[in-house]
């Protein structure tokens, strides 16, 4: 009888992803998906053009309140935000 070594498709899939390059990218869209989840709907609604160059997130902010209170918690966002994506997608928040 032959044996053959099987994989699971999620296995398969990840590593498909990163082969093509397509792993980062879609964590990316993941973190932009999280982003309402984790900071809640009265921040989310100030917020606005978020991108994500070289790990760090560039966040404009209209209300000045928002943007304090952003600038205190960057660092709780960043862990936050990481673990729901489950992967280092980044390592800075900056807030304009």
């Amino acid at each position: 009888m032959k044996y053959n070594k099987s994989e699971s498709i999620t296995d398969l899939l990840n590593q498909y992803l990163r082969t093509e390059g397509l792993e980062s990218p879609l964590n990316e869209y993941r973190l932009m998906a999280a982003w309402p989840v984790v900071v809640g709907d009265v921040i989310n609604r100030n917020t606005q053009n978020m991108v994500i160059k070289n790990q760090i997130l560039f966040v404009d902010v209209k209300s000045p309140v928002v943007r304090h209170e952003l600038m205190m918690r960057r660092e709780e966002l960043v862990e936050t935000l990481n673990r729901e994506v489950g992967a280092r997608v980044i390592s800075e928040i900056r807030i304009r």
